[in-house]
């Protein structure tokens, strides 16, 4: 994995102080197998929430961190369940749906049941809320703390059948990584 030095920035350091901090350049190795980038991925997202307490700074990260580590996806981000809902969190990609109920669409059905939903053609999915009408597959892997969810994590894909069981895998493993971290 590459956690180059990019530059020193002067950022906050969450205590009420600022001082000189490493930007880091995360990315996937070249050529790497699908394997190799989900054990980057997590390791990328362990270094940069690690520290942090913010919920919300530690989710815009990781959605950046998704758009930078998986290719031929179109939205990468989270959705937060809040008040028997869920509503939308930091993201990349094109404006989504703000509010989703519990039960209704791939991300409600994964927040509803506790499951992860690997769907290889959204427009077979009962129920499917069309929010970017290029997203043809979609994974969404709940986030749980003390066994209820308290977030998803939400890929779509341009392709047909763009994730698969290693996917689902290394996402599940992410949310893990996070239920402690959101």
């Amino acid at each position: 994995m590459t956690h180059q030095i990019r530059q020193h920035a002067l950022c906050g350091n969450g205590f009420g102080g600022y001082g000189r901090f490493d930007m880091y350049d995360f990315a996937p190795a070249a050529n790497a197998s699908k394997a190799d980038i989900y054990r980057e991925l997590l390791s990328a997202a362990d270094a940069i929430t690690a520290d942090e307490r913010d919920a919300v700074a530690n989710m815009a990260n990781v959605a950046a961190l998704l758009g930078e580590f998986l290719a031929d996806c179109n939205w990468t981000g989270f959705y937060r369940a809040v008040g028997g809902e869920l509503v939308l969190g930091p993201f990349v990609g094109r404006p989504a749906c703000i509010r989703i109920g519990m039960g209704v669409g791939v991300c409600g059905t994964a927040a509803a049941s506790g499951k992860s939903q690997l769907v290889a053609d959204v427009h077979a999915f009962p129920g499917h809320i069309a929010c970017d009408a290029l997203t043809l597959s979609e994974l969404v892997v709940p986030v749980k703390r003390d066994g209820k969810v308290i977030a998803v994590i939400d890929l779509d894909s341009p392709d047909l059948a763009r994730f698969d069981a290693q996917d689902q895998a290394g996402i599940e493993a992410l949310a893990n990584l996070l239920s402690d971290r959101i």
